[in-house]
């Protein structure tokens, strides 16, 4: 299934009973859970983040909307430990979210909890839509324009904007319609039992482990050459994440990849060598200068069996275009399954990733099926949904045999 773009779209320029105002006290809290209560309905939820500006990921504004509440615009930061009568008035009805997975970390910070969600994105997914961002699904169907243009603003900043409380009053203006036509779609399309299984799945998502050795993403590291000057990204890189950590600034603000990078090239040996390199002469880097030395000095006086190997060691399954040539028969099986379900997936209309996730057909591709056991038992147990199983296991089966 394929759902064609309509070009046919009403501007939406603005709330429809305008921006409401920004509650901030425990007795608007308790004033918003009230109108809450006396709504029906499931509830649109959103948040908004200063991903870029901020080490933390937590919600700086907190929308909401439910028929016959209204919209509400929930500023967390002053009185999060109030927040309780809102977290108690949405336990239990359906949250409607756009990428879900996005907004659940923040909000479990806060002490929601959510049992019921219906995803509008990942919806999308399923029915094949070609763009699944929210202005995209809004326009698609229900067509109308959003105005867009604030995600990626600072929203720690205070006071908000105008524009901005705007844009995020539109976020959650049109999520229980919205919901309603997706969810119509998917029923037509025969899908409605795949979302279902899809939704139980995000909320049982597990949080994600974190990467070893994260240093090691560091940006344009390969231009550099020994292992010494490895040992230079790292501790800058550990240096600047406590900073961060206890600033609250995201790292590459309190220092980019790139002054990291060069200065392990650099090898400056006293804090007037480091600000003389392009990265370190700004009036910020300067005053922490002594800061980032002591760290480049950790690293320059590390015994040579401290040193950071060459390579990252192998953590896990590795990845499948690493295979060949010492994994033979796992690549051999990855050769056979992954362009069968790309095909298969095609045939059905939906996104490849979506009808299995890659990690799924990776770690399949990698141990095989057991004797005695079948690809539909191993996909269970590798987390597949029943009704990705019963898509897809026979033709997994067949690119095996």
């Amino acid at each position: 299934m394929s759902v064609e773009p309509n070009e046919s779209v009403t501007p939406l320029p603005c709330p429809r009973d305008g921006v409401p105002d920004v509650m901030t006290t425990p007795d608007e809290f308790a004033a918003v859970a009230a109108r809450l209560a006396a709504g029906t309905g499931p509830i649109a939820v959103d948040t908004e983040r200063a991903s870029g500006f901020r080490y933390s990921q937590r919600a700086y504004l907190i929308q909401l909307r439910r028929t016959g509440s209204g919209s509400f615009l929930l500023d967390p930061i002053e009185h999060p430990e109030a927040l309780g009568p809102v977290v108690d008035v949405l336990t239990g009805p359906q949250w409607i979210l756009h990428a879900a997975d996005q907004d659940l970390p923040c909000l479990r910070e806060l002490g929601f909890v959510c049992d019921n969600v219906f995803d509008t994105e990942l919806a999308g997914r399923l029915l094949n839509v070609p763009k699944v961002n929210l202005a995209a699904m809004v326009a698609e169907f229900l067509h109308l324009g959003l105005a867009k243009g604030h995600g990626a603003a600072d929203w720690s900043r205070r006071p908000l904007p105008d524009d901005w409380l705007n844009y995020a009053a539109l976020d959650v203006e049109v999520l229980v319609e919205l919901r309603d036509a997706v969810s119509a779609a998917l029923r037509e399309a025969g899908r409605d039992t795949w979302a279902a299984q899809e939704f139980t799945a995000v909320l049982a998502r597990p949080a994600p482990e974190p990467k070893p050795e994260r240093w090691r993403r560091t940006s344009n590291m390969q231009s550099l050459k020994t292992v010494r000057q490895f040992a230079v990204v790292r501790e800058l890189w550990n240096e600047r994440e406590e900073v961060a950590r206890r600033r609250d600034i995201a790292p590459g603000r309190v220092l980019p990849d790139s002054a990291i990078v060069t200065a392990a090239a650099a090898a400056p040996r006293t804090t007037a060598d480091l600000t003389k390199l392009p990265t370190f002469s700004g009036p910020r880097q300067r005053r922490q200068a002594d800061t980032w030395m002591r760290a480049i000095r950790r690293a320059q006086s590390l015994p040579d069996a401290d040193l950071p190997a060459k390579r990252a060691p192998q953590v896990g399954i590795p990845p499948i275009n690493r295979w060949e040539p010492k994994h033979p028969v796992p690549a051999a099986r990855a050769k056979a399954v992954r362009p069968a379900l790309k095909e298969l997936s095609e045939t059905i209309g939906i996104p490849t990733e979506n009808l299995m996730s890659p990690n799924v057909v990776r770690d399949l591709c990698w141990d095989g099926v057991r004797r005695g056991s079948t690809v539909a038992d191993r996909l269970a147990e590798l987390g597949a949904r029943p009704w990705q199983i019963e898509l897809t296991a026979q033709t997994i089966t067949d690119a095996l045999a």
